[in-house]
C-alpha cells in the first residue's frame, strides 16, 4: 500500500527502478533495432542519413519525452505525498512506425526512386500529426469523461493482445530454447514474485540468459539466436558520434507529397487521441492520474521537435504503466532511459547491440506487456462489463489477420483481389469483413466497447448516441475505412443509424415499463 507524506521530497530512484529500467528500456532497444533495421534493409536509406541523421534526432525526441514524463511524476508525487508514483512510458510509436515505413515512404522511395524523399515525406506526416496531437489535447478529456473505461482499456487490451504480444510469442516459439528460457525467468519474477540474487532485475536476467545460449550455442556449431563473429565485427565500425542538425528544408520539401500524406495523417492522428487516452486510463486504473491535455501536448510537442530536426517517427505514451509500476519502477527509470537513449542514437551503439544481443531474448518482455494490459481490461473494470471489453477486442483481432493476409498474399505477388474473395470465403478467409471490421481498429473498438458496456447498464440513450457516433466516424471513414473521406462505407454507416434508432427506442420503452410501476407506489 502507498505512503504518503506531504512534506517528504520525492525519491528520484529506488530499486524497484532497477527492474523497470531493463524492462523498459528493453522494449525501447528491441523498436529501436527494428526501426534501424526497416530504414537500413527496408527503405534501403544509406546509413549516412540513418546514423547521421535520423537515429539522433530520434534519440532527441525520445530522451526530451522520457525527462518530461519523469518530471510529471516527480510533480504528481510531490504534490500526492505518495512513494508509488509511476513515470507514464513513452517512446517512438510502434505502429505509426510500420505505417509511416510502408504506406508512406517506401511507396514514394520507389516512385521517386530516391530514398531521401521518402525521409522528407515521413518527416512532413509526422509535422501532420503532431499538430493534431497538439490541438486534440484539448478535446481528449471529455472524451475520457463519456467514454466508459471498458471501451477505453478494451480497445487497449486489443491492441496489446494482437500486436504487441502476438508476435513476440512468435518468436518465443521459433526459438524455445533461449525465447521460453526467457520467459520463465521473466513470469516467476514479476508474476511469481521470485528475487534473484543480490536483487538482479528479472529483465537483466533474461537478457543475459539468452545472450549466454545464444553465444553457447554459436561456439558448438548450432547457432540458435543468429549471432556470429562476423557480424560483431561489422557492427564496430558504425562507431561515430552524431548529433542532431535542423531539417526544416526537408520537411517542407515533403509537403509535395501532402495528398498521399493526408489519407493517414488524419486518421492515425485520431488514432494518437485514443491511444494516449487509452494509455492514461490505465495508468490512472493503477492509481496514477495523468492530465490528459498535458500529455497529449507533450507527445505533439516533442514530435514536432523531433521532427524539425530530422525524425520521421511519431512519439507516443507507451501502454504498459501497470506492468513497470508492478516491477517497482517509479520515476528513475524514465530519465535514466532517457540517458541511455541518448548515449545509443548519439554513437552509433545501435548496431553493436544488434549485434550481441539475440533478439528473441528480448521478445518475453513484450510478451508480459501484453499479457498485463490484456488481463487489466478485465480486472479493473465491473464483471458484468467483460462481454463489452471482448467485443472491443474484436476489430484489432480482424486487424491482426488482415495485415498478416496481405503480408503473405503480398510476398507471393498476389493481393486478395487477384485471389479472389469468393476464393477466399469458400477456405474460410472471409476477406472482406476482415478488411470492414479492421479499418479504424482502435476507434470502432471504443465506439462498440461503449454501446455493450451502456446496453449492459441499461442506459439505452448514451449506447444511441455512441451508435450515432459510429454512424457519422463510419460516414467519413475514420471507422470501418482504409482512408478518410466521403461515403467510405456508407451501409456500415446506416447500420449504425439503425442501431442508434433501435436503442433510443429501447429506452422509450424502458420508460414506459418503469413509469406504471412508480404510479402503483402508495402516496406518503
Amino acid at each position: 500500500m502507498a505512503m504518503t507524506d506531504m512534506t517528504a521530497k520525492p525519491t528520484i530512484w529506488t530499486p524497484g527502478d532497477w527492474n523497470a529500467f531493463f524492462g523498459f528500456g528493453t522494449n525501447i532497444l528491441v523498436n529501436m533495432l527494428v526501426l534501424t533495421g526497416l530504414l537500413r534493409f527496408v527503405l534501403k536509406m544509406p546509413d549516412s542519413l540513418v546514423f547521421g541523421r535520423i537515429l539522433p534526432a530520434l534519440g532527441l525526441m525520445m530522451a526530451l519525452s522520457t525527462f518530461y514524463y519523469a518530471w510529471l511524476a516527480y510533480e504528481l508525487a510531490r504534490k500526492t505525498g505518495r512513494n508509488d508514483v509511476c513515470a507514464l512510458p513513452s517512446g517512438v510509436s510502434v505502429p505509426h512506425m510500420f505505417i509511416v515505413t510502408f504506406v508512406i515512404m517506401l511507396p514514394i522511395s520507389l516512385t521517386t526512386g530516391d530514398p531521401v524523399k521518402g525521409w522528407e515525406a515521413g518527416l512532413a506526416w509526422v509535422f501532420i500529426q503532431s499538430i493534431i496531437l497538439m490541438l486534440g489535447g484539448f478535446i481528449a478529456p471529455y472524451i475520457r469523461e463519456v467514454t466508459p473505461r471498458a471501451a477505453l482499456l478494451g480497445t487497449l487490451a486489443g491492441v496489446s493482445i494482437a500486436f504487441i504480444a502476438m508476435r513476440p510469442a512468435m518468436e518465443m516459439f521459433m526459438t524455445p530454447m533461449i525465447g521460453l528460457t526467457c520467459f520463465a525467468i521473466i513470469l516467476v519474477s514479476w508474476f511469481g514474485g521470485l528475487r534473484y540474487p543480490r536483487g538482479i532485475p528479472a529483465g537483466l536476467v533474461a537478457i543475459a540468459a539468452g545472450t549466454i545460449i545464444a553465444w553457447g550455442s554459436t561456439l558448438i556449431g548450432l547457432p540458435l539466436g543468429g549471432m556470429g563473429l562476423d557480424k560483431l565485427a561489422q557492427a564496430l565500425s558504425s562507431f561515430g558520434f552524431s548529433v542532431p542538425i535542423p531539417a526544416l528544408g526537408h520537411v517542407f520539401s515533403g509537403f509535395q507529397f501532402l495528398g498521399i500524406i493526408l489519407v493517414t495523417a488524419i486518421p492515425f492522428g485520431i488514432y494518437d487521441l485514443v491511444e494516449a487516452m487509452d494509455n492514461v486510463e490505465s495508468a490512472e486504473a493503477a492509481g496514477d492520474h495523468y492530465p490528459t491535455t498535458r500529455v497529449l501536448s507533450a507527445d505533439g510537442v516533442v514530435s514536432m521537435i523531433g521532427c524539425l530536426m530530422g525524425n520521421p517517427f511519431i512519439n507516443a505514451v507507451y501502454i504498459g504503466h501497470p506492468g513497470w509500476k508492478a516491477m517497482g519502477g517509479r520515476i528513475g527509470y524514465s530519465a535514466l532511459t532517457g540517458v541511455v537513449v541518448l548515449a545509443l542514437a548519439w554513437f552509433g551503439v545501435i548496431a553493436l547491440l544488434t549485434a550481441l544481443i539475440p533478439v528473441v531474448a528480448i521478445a518475453p518482455i513484450l510478451l508480459y506487456i501484453g499479457m498485463l494490459i490484456g488481463a487489466q481490461a478485465f480486472q479493473t473494470t465491473p464483471a458484468a462489463h467483460a462481454p463489452a471489453v471482448v467485443l472491443a477486442l474484436t476489430p484489432h483481432l480482424a486487424a491482426w489477420a488482415k495485415t498478416l493476409i496481405d503480408g503473405v498474399l503480398g510476398a507471393a505477388g498476389t493481393s486478395a483481389a487477384q485471389v479472389g474473395l469468393d476464393k477466399l470465403a469458400q477456405v474460410g478467409v472471409l476477406y472482406h469483413g476482415l478488411e470492414v471490421m479492421a479499418g479504424g481498429a482502435i476507434i470502432t473498438g471504443l465506439v462498440l466497447g461503449a454501446i455493450g458496456v451502456f446496453i449492459v447498464d441499461k442506459k439505452f440513450v448514451k449506447a444511441s448516441a455512441f451508435a450515432g457516433a459510429g454512424a457519422l466516424l463510419t460516414f467519413f471513414g475514420f471507422m470501418h475505412g482504409e482512408a478518410v473521406g466521403f461515403a467510405k462505407s456508407p451501409s456500415v454507416a446506416l447500420a449504425y443509424v439503425m442501431v442508434a434508432g433501435l436503442l433510443y427506442a429501447c429506452s422509450r420503452m424502458e420508460e414506459a415499463v418503469s413509469e406504471p410501476k412508480a404510479l402503483a407506489q402508495p402516496a406518503e
